[in-house]
């Protein structure tokens, strides 16, 4: 009866088991696993399987691992949605910059030294991070991001100057839970870019965001009730500096740490800038959140005007999902 009893049991078991492998394939469309337990070992095989075109949702869920890859997300690749194991855990690494060479001897660039290209409409990614680990060698791009409706949750950028590059213009963003570190610019571009419930880090010295906003763009980047932290000194940073003329960059009830200079705003040396860049805040708070000292071409945001700022307005009707 007693062999009867273990028999039964490792039956149990052994079906459990596949029932709950079953399970999980069929939660998701592919795996990604180093160790060859999924349907690839690399996120860039899993990517160049997706359907060109596909009209609905491709989820690929990546296994704990640090892969190494330069990942491209080609613009026919749309609706993909990356689901990492672990955020800590699951990395997604490469250590280009922008003044290494390629094979011709050229230069990279900017542009050229991202660890990750998404062109593709309707791409997000979760419990994922996102890295450079060139370290601190100028330019190190690690998230490069094109398409329209694009989404992240709870993920990580890492890196120096130009982690996060919104490249996109007409390009609609949104950031929930997610942290992102640098040192100069490290969050800069011409999207739309909602950034909610975050953590800015700030490394060294320098600027938060350097906004390229085209001028017949109405928001370019919103941080909603984001914590600014960072073990850089105390006013060693500003908020935003314009890389381009007309450059909106608005902080609304956000936590700002002591690295916040008590000026707030930069124009990057040039006077006009002052009249052309829209910097404006809204019910901040911390040591950073000197606003009696700001510089006097900023803004403070008045009731009324805080009713343009809804959600809705900003990602212009798209609602992101935070599943």
């Amino acid at each position: 009866m007693t062999i009867l009893k273990t028999y039964i049991l490792f039956l149990s078991l052994c079906i459990t088991s596949i029932t709950s492998a079953f399970s999980f394939a069929l939660k998701y469309d592919y795996v990604v696993a180093q160790d060859g337990s999924g349907n690839f070992k690399t996120v860039q095989e899993a990517i160049n399987a997706v359907p060109d075109f596909r009209k609905k949702t491709t989820t690929i869920f990546i296994k704990n691992g640090v892969y190494k890859e330069k990942i491209i997300l080609a613009g026919s690749k749309q609706k993909v949605y990356l689901i990492g194991e672990d955020v800590k855990k699951t990395i997604l690494t490469y250590d280009d910059f922008a003044q290494k060479k390629n094979i011709f001897g050229e230069e990279k660039g900017t542009s050229g030294s991202s660890s990750f290209y998404s062109y593709a409409d309707d791409f997000s990614a979760k419990n994922i991070t996102f890295a450079n680990s060139a370290g601190p060698v100028g330019q190190a791009v690690a998230m490069w991001v094109a398409g329209d409706r694009t989404a992240f949750v709870n993920c990580r950028f890492l890196g120096f100057q130009d982690t996060l590059y919104t490249y996109g213009r007409g390009s609609r963003q949104y950031y929930k839970d997610c942290y992102i570190e640098g040192t100069v610019d490290f969050i800069f571009g011409s999207s739309t870019a909602l950034f909610d419930e975050c953590e800015i880090f700030a490394k060294k010295g320098g600027y938060l965001t350097a906004a390229s906003t085209p001028d017949t763009v109405k928001y370019g980047y919103i941080f909603l009730k984001c914590k600014i932290t960072g073990n850089a000194p105390k006013e060693s940073f500003y908020l935003g500096r314009p890389w381009r003329p007309y450059a909106k960059t608005v902080f609304i009830k956000s936590d700002l740490g002591r690295v916040i200079k008590a000026e707030g705003w930069d124009h990057w040396g040039k006077e006009s800038n002052k009249q052309t860049a829209f910097y404006a805040e809204y019910k901040n708070k911390g040591e950073g959140a000197q606003l009696g000292k700001r510089v006097s071409w900023s803004h403070q945001l008045t009731e009324d005007q805080m009713k343009e700022y809804t959600i809705d307005k900003i990602l212009s009707g798209w609602k992101p999902s935070e599943d």
